[in-house]
């Protein structure tokens, strides 16, 4: 070890007793009041030393401010450096910045947001682009073309979207929209597992409410099966009660609304009424005094002679 590196180490005596040098400074960049206590001091070199001061600013917790004074080779002079506010150790950071494309996240779109797609986005590939031959990927395979060569049908110039109107029956284009591939670009497979991951992890067999499920989607009457390859493992929940409705859920899923789990027991019919039409009871038209429950009151007439 150098004697140059062991100075270094040694904070300089001179430069270490300038604090009010270096609280002034910091209270100079700073706002008023919000410079604290001293908190310490470390070498940076050769006659180089910094200071720390505790930050009261609100906000900014664990941060301090850091002071640099230096002092000349053979000069009794300590002169200032810079001062910056620095976060410590154990300081309230904010977290660290990501791009907008990696933090942004399902349901972060709000009425009239624009989400552009990236052109070498991996979860779609082109469609028919309406040339003479199709994409190699396309629904509009080699043998559909030559079978339309062989039927003599009209090939559309250009692609659909700039198309004024429909196309006519027998094209390829009027193909193309007859299987859905009427687009610059479609999923592709690895969108369309994307789409079938997130789907299985939301409404899937694995969730607590299929686990307790009576029966699965697949046999429920509320299920809406949806066109394509994605339908054959998925579905749209239309039960109004049921905690997926109008949401895509995997035919393995399950809730407690399912159209056969249980049968409404019906209510109980009261028993019809019976008369014995054999039998007459007797009921007097004009019922004795004493047959009611209040007791007859004397004639108060007698006793006093009236007639």
């Amino acid at each position: 070890m150098s004697a140059a590196t062991t100075r270094s180490r040694t904070p300089d005596r001179l430069c270490a007793e300038a604090v009010d040098l270096a609280r002034t400074a910091a209270e100079e960049a700073a706002a008023p009041g919000v410079v604290g206590e001293h908190s310490g001091l470390v070498s940076e070199g050769d006659r180089v030393v910094t200071h720390f001061f505790e930050c009261k600013e609100p906000g900014y917790r664990g941060w301090r401010w850091a002071v640099t004074v230096v002092r000349a080779s053979r000069a009794k002079i300590v002169t200032l450096d810079e001062a910056v506010l620095l976060p410590g150790p154990d300081a309230l950071l904010a977290p660290e910045w990501v791009p907008w494309s990696e933090r942004l996240r399902p349901g972060d779109m709000g009425p009239g947001d624009l989400l552009p797609t990236d052109a070498e986005d991996l979860r779609l590939e082109p469609g028919f682009s309406g040339e003479d031959e199709p994409a190699p990927n396309s629904a509009v395979s080699e043998e559909m073309a030559e079978l339309a060569e062989a039927e003599d049908a009209d090939v559309t110039a250009g692609p659909p979207r700039n198309l004024p109107t429909a196309p006519s029956r027998g094209s390829i284009a009027a193909v193309a929209e007859e299987l859905g591939m009427r687009r610059a670009r479609v999923l592709s497979r690895y969108g369309l597992h994307a789409a079938a991951d997130r789907w299985e992890e939301a409404y899937g067999a694995r969730t607590p409410m299929a686990q307790a499920a009576p029966a699965s989607c697949v046999s429920c009457g509320f299920l809406t099966p949806i066109g394509g390859s994605l339908g054959q493992a998925f579905g749209v929940c239309a039960n109004e009660f049921s905690p997926a409705d109008g949401r895509v859920v995997s035919l393995a899923y399950g809730c407690g609304g399912h159209s056969e789990a249980a049968v409404m027991p019906k209510p109980p019919q009261p028993a019809a009424p019976v008369v014995d039409e054999t039998r007459v009871d007797p009921f007097p038209l004009r019922p004795a005094r004493d047959s009611g429950s209040v007791p007859v009151a004397d004639d108060e007439t007698a006793e006093l002679g009236h007639s």
